[in-house]
């Protein structure tokens, strides 16, 4: 479905590789599980948080050095006890870190707010390391997590660098609010307002299951068709923002055996919700189209002219599907992006012009 992958900044995953320099933590710098998993008290050496989960928190330091190993706790348990976090979601957090320079002082980190930029991490858990999970899962939405991690080594600050990050400065402090989450197999509520048909493909589908598309005989629109089959009630999806969607998409012209054959599904893949980026070019064109303007909640059926999608040819279509395809798609969620870096402005106060960098390849 992609046509090329976008360059994208997961700040969480940037911020757990550089505190542990290279994604590990060192078995010594491990806390206790009875300090980590659910206890009833949290370890005194966190700094103080407070504040609403959903807003940007205040952070006090203890008045004393960093500690020499890893600590985390949930420091506010959301109300929701009936939808835990899995180990499989992916999760929307809200996620800001700060260093912890000396006792009772300690600052946020420049840029590394997701309060500040208005745009929340879509975590995947089974990417995250377990000293990121450990301490997040089967807690209820609304949670609020801090983490301290200690002052890295000076093999370990050239390591960083060598990797091209910035080293912090102390102990790492993250605060991660739990705001939502999407389990495996999730799928937009709400019934059926059609199935589609009159000239265009019909969808059924049995509970949770993968869509099942019947396309009709004869020649493929020639233009982008959009059908809402279930119509949702969220808010409607903008350009550049970040979507989380079930898919099942299959060719418009039969197989050799007559048959349509799935080509790309993520029902197929355990039902893990896809997330990227809508309106930008990050996915095919009919996927920009044909999603932009749609509400969070709907399930479209998507009629994508080769024009639209990977082309008209083998030769186009480099190993894509070819031709006219059709897709099954449920709009979760959608989330604000973090806004583009500044450009640097050269001496005439004029933006300079970056480097350009392959950042896609064609799957």
């Amino acid at each position: 479905m992609h046509r090329r992958a976008a360059a994208l900044a997961v700040p969480l995953t940037a911020i757990a590789l550089v505190v542990s320099s290279c994604g590990s933590i060192p078995e010594d710098w491990k806390t206790p599980a009875f300090l980590r998993m659910n206890a009833e008290e949290l370890d005194p050496r966190l700094p103080d948080v407070t504040g609403e989960v959903g807003e940007e928190p205040q952070i006090t330091f203890p008045d004393e050095e960093p500690p020499e190993e890893e600590i985390s706790g949930i420091i506010s348990k959301g109300s929701g006890e009936d939808v835990l976090v899995g180990a499989d979601d992916l999760v929307v957090a809200n996620v800001v870190q700060y260093q912890w320079t000396a006792p009772g002082e300690g600052e946020p980190m420049e840029g590394q707010s997701s309060y500040e930029s208005g745009a929340p991490d879509l975590v995947r858990m089974n990417e995250m390391p377990e000293y990121i999970t450990d301490t997040l899962v089967s807690q209820p939405l609304g949670s609020r997590a801090v983490y301290v991690f200690p002052p890295l080594t000076p093999e370990e600050i050239e390591q960083a660098q060598g990797m091209g990050q910035e080293a912090p400065e102390g102990a790492s402090v993250l605060v991660i609010d739990v705001m939502d989450r999407y389990a495996q197999g999730a799928v937009v509520p709400g019934e059926p307002v059609t199935d589609g048909g009159d000239g265009l493909p019909t969808v059924t589908q049995d509970g949770h299951s993968r869509p099942e598309i019947d396309i009709p005989e004869g020649e493929a629109p020639e233009d982008l068709e959009v059908v809402p089959l279930i119509e949702g009630e969220g808010p409607e999806v903008e350009e550049g923002q970040q979507i989380v969607a079930q898919y099942t998409g299959v060719r418009w012209e039969p197989e050799e055996d007559g048959g349509h054959e799935v080509f790309d599904s993520t029902w197929d893949r355990g039902g893990a919700p896809f997330d990227t980026t809508i309106g930008g070019g990050a996915v095919i064109e009919g996927w920009d189209e044909g999603i932009v303007g749609a509400n969070v909640g709907d399930r479209l059926l998507l009629v994508v002219p080769g024009s639209m999608a990977y082309g008209e040819t083998e030769e186009e279509a480099m190993g894509g599907p070819v031709g006219t395809l059709v897709f099954v798609i449920d709009v979760l969620g959608a989330y604000d992006n973090p806004p583009e870096p500044e450009s640097e402005e050269g001496a005439e106060g004029e933006a300079a012009d970056p480097e350009d960098e392959e950042v896609s390849e064609e799957e």
